[in-house]
């Protein structure tokens, strides 16, 4: 580790005690041994190099009281909801900022990644806004790598990226979201590469998962996997590769050789943040809520409040 990421550690490491586990600076300045002045210019530092960013959330937006009407309804525990930007690129920055606010709430150590534009949009919000400080240690994808040239999709590489700017160990899967077959599926989750991945996911605490619309884009190779089902059963929005319809049933088919956490595995996670992107439809969030899979939400206040509606 070079000198400056150690400064951006230690600095990290002092405006965790101050900010999160509310220490005075007298107690962290006897901790590590120096002046009391030296803590109060660390923590200015740590501000004005981005280690620590402060959020003040004016009481003008009623997202409490629409976080209490989706912990009556639904599974969510809680949530971070945020407001319409000028544009969609500016509310997905939103939106990656509220992810990351709920990880710090959470105080999540082993994290799940899946895919989709928001995680992608989480990337680039996180390579301007570097978390060092972060309580995560370990992430990992919750799905395989797409075949397609779109950095949304690259598993390996946003888990990678994330890692690096939350200061955390990044695990990889190496293997592809949708192999050509059933058969070569089982065949690959076979694999001690596959059975390292399902170690990471038994571990997780945390798991951000996509909320998206159906049809999607890009289309996942969704006819191959389920032929007609999809439309027989009305599926109206896309989590991970998983698909669901309004009533929150998420679609089965004996013929879906996607490489993704199983459900199973997923439901045991303690905490599962479904996270919408600015395009994200009420009809894909209503089903998404009915399925009781997520504990957590981070979300456009408008879109809450229709689908709610």
């Amino acid at each position: 580790m070079d000198r400056n990421q150690e400064k951006l550690q230690k600095l990290a490491y002092v405006a965790q005690r101050y900010y999160l586990d509310d220490w005075k600076q007298s107690d962290i300045a006897a901790e590590l041994g120096v002046s009391r002045p030296l803590v109060s210019r660390m923590l200015h530092e740590a501000r004005a190099l981005g280690v620590v960013k402060i959020i003040v959330c004016p009481p003008a937006s009623d997202a409490n009281s629409l976080l209490e009407q989706l912990r009556l309804s639904s599974s969510i525990r809680d949530g971070v909801l945020v407001e319409d930007g000028k544009d969609d690129d500016a509310t997905n920055q939103l939106l990656s900022q509220g992810a990351v606010q709920l990880l710090w709430q959470l105080r999540s150590r082993h994290l799940g990644i899946g895919w989709g534009h928001l995680i992608g949009q989480l990337v680039t919000w996180l390579e301007a806004h570097p978390q060092l400080g972060s309580t995560v240690t370990d992430i990992c994808p919750l799905v395989g790598n797409a075949s397609i040239p779109a950095r949304n999709y690259q598993s390996n590489e946003n888990v990678r990226l994330i890692a690096q700017q939350l200061g955390a160990t990044p695990h990889f899967i190496y293997l592809p979201a949708l192999p050509d077959s059933l058969e070569e599926k089982q065949l690959l989750c076979s694999t001690e590469i596959y059975r390292q991945i399902q170690f990471q996911w038994n571990k997780m605490d945390t798991a951000l998962v996509n909320i998206g619309n159906y049809p999607s884009s890009p289309d996942f190779a969704s006819l191959v996997r389920y032929g007609s089902l999809l439309q027989e059963e009305h599926t109206c929005g896309r989590l991970l590769v998983y698909y669901f319809n309004a009533d929150g049933k998420v679609i089965q088919s004996e013929q879906d050789f996607a490489i993704q956490i199983p459900l199973d595995t997923l439901k045991r996670c303690p905490n599962i943040v479904g996270v919408c992107s600015a395009n994200t439809s009420a009809k894909a969030l209503r089903g998404a809520l009915k399925s009781g899979l997520l504990t957590h939400l981070v979300a456009r206040a408008d879109l809450v409040r229709e689908a709610l509606n």
